[in-house]
């Protein structure tokens, strides 16, 4: 089951709105207007902060029919106004008091930040600060990838722990009505949500177990991984394109799996990866020997042909990103699929595109045009030299009907901005141009900034609920 993208943001707002409609209700001591507020604020962003846990935990219902990238970006933007609105929390119950006296409204802050009563508020806050700005500079840190991880869902539990105990003690609202039992039914949750995350699918990880088959070098210190069922392990069921999380051998555990596009497709048994190698866990895919046990959670995403029908296919690949377009290709070619096929294809140097000899040998089966362009050029390449700047697009495009094209794009951060960009330029529809990215560098595209507008529309609605919250209770 996959909720309809159409209702998630109306399902947002009502799920961070959730305490203030149960507040609303019921009577309560009366309250200055700016600790109203306050107490809003508090309220909707531990509320939001929950909610946190489910868009990151890979649910199929939530994230199922809008993909990773969305998901991602909607996660990491949601994160700020959370923070926001809980700084903001014990600053505007004491602004009334700063603007009559501010020696007063200091000592009326420090005794909310040092009174025990208060602790676990300010113990929330405090994970919460650092959680955020921590995860922002995520790629900047000198930490490892598991390490961050683990470090991250501590944080997060710790907020979400501290926050929902402070909202049952101290919260204006805390003991009205029903709303000691919302709270308690949002801890319920949040204990589900990791039980299901870092209980179920650990079980799922040895309980389903695979093998890994085989495992091929490709140029550009690239690796493709032949990893085939278990006995007793069913095929996995998944749409070509899709991506899977992975990890092996004694540290089959969610919080040590990678996630890696699929490059096969599901007409053949088993599954195949190319991965780069990259750093830390990368850097031992080449060394895995053939039997080394396989844990995999997946399929994810909505990076496929099916979840966007078209009468003509773009596949556009940077680097590693031939992974998941690989794995489109060679289910076109097992399907004898009739429609126009436009694969471009960019790398560093000559010396790092994987694959080519099978994405020529595709032409027989297919209509496909292949581009090839490096960035640097080498003797003896017979592709172009340059970047798929907006010439090259038009060159792919040439003879397609923009409205009738679909264009998957993956590749890293600048190039899938720059590549989404040119395609919109050249008319494709924005419901048209679907990308994934292995790094967020590079900017902004045009779909990210309209992304970016309905997201902080949310924010805008959650804000006037807390507004119409103020005026009926003020």
């Amino acid at each position: 089951m996959r909720l309809p993208p159409r209702a998630l943001g109306p399902l947002y707002v009502l799920a961070c709105a959730a305490p203030l409609v149960l507040a609303v209700t019921r009577s309560a001591a009366p309250a200055a207007t700016w600790e109203i507020a306050a107490a809003a604020l508090g309220m909707v962003g531990l509320a939001a902060m929950a909610v946190q846990a489910v868009t990151s935990g890979r649910f199929e219902l939530v994230s199922g029919r809008i993909g990773i990238d969305r998901v991602m970006s909607f996660h990491k933007i949601a994160a700020w106004w959370v923070l926001l609105a809980l700084l903001l929390h014990p600053l505007i119950y004491v602004l009334p008091t700063w603007l009559a006296d501010p020696g007063l409204a200091w000592e009326r802050l420090r005794a909310y930040l040092t009174l025990p009563h208060y602790r676990s508020g300010v113990i929330a806050l405090a994970a919460l600060a650092v959680l955020v700005p921590a995860s922002a500079l995520r790629e900047r840190l000198p930490l490892r990838y598991e390490l961050w991880r683990g470090a991250h869902v501590a944080l997060s539990v710790l907020a979400l722990g501290a926050g929902l105990h402070h909202a049952i003690t101290v919260g204006r609202f805390g003991m009205v009505g029903g709303m000691p039992l919302l709270w308690w039914g949002v801890g319920a949750a949040v204990v589900a949500v990791l039980a299901v995350l870092y209980g179920w699918r650990w079980a799922q990880l040895h309980r389903g177990a695979w093998r890994l088959a085989s495992v091929t070098r490709h140029p550009g210190r690239m690796w493709e991984l032949d990893i085939q069922p278990a006995p007793g392990t069913p095929e996995l069921a998944y749409t070509a394109g899709q991506f899977v999380w992975m990890t092996e051998g004694a540290r089959r555990f969610p919080l040590f799996d990678h996630p890696f596009s699929i490059a096969g497709s599901p007409a053949r048994p088993g599954l195949r990866l190319i991965v780069k190698q990259a750093g830390d866990f990368t850097d031992r895919i080449g060394s895995l020997p053939p039997g080394t046990p396989i844990g995999i959670d997946g399929p994810y995403g909505d990076f496929t042909l099916e979840a966007h029908p078209a009468d003509a296919v773009l596949l556009i690949a940077g680097g590693v990103g031939i992974a998941p377009i690989m794995g489109l290709l060679r289910d076109l070619v097992a399907r004898g699929d009739r429609r126009p096929v436009r694969l471009a294809y960019a790398a560093g140097d000559p010396a790092k595109f994987a694959c080519l000899p099978e994405i020529e040998a595709a032409r027989a089966t297919l209509d496909l045009e292949v581009l090839l362009v490096s960035e640097q050029d080498a003797a003896g390449w017979p592709g172009e030299v340059g970047r798929l700047d907006h010439g090259r697009l038009a060159q792919l495009a040439q003879g397609l009907e923009p409205a009738r094209v679909v264009a998957l794009i993956c590749g890293p951060g600048a190039m899938v901005t720059a590549v989404s960009d040119g395609l919109l330029a050249l008319g494709l529809p924005m419901e048209r141009v679907i990308y994934e990215r292995f790094d967020y560098a590079g900017g902004t595209s045009r779909i990210d900034r309209r992304r970016r507008r309905r997201v902080m529309g949310l924010g805008g609605a959650v804000a006037l609920v807390i507004a119409l919250f103020v005026a009926v209770m003020a």
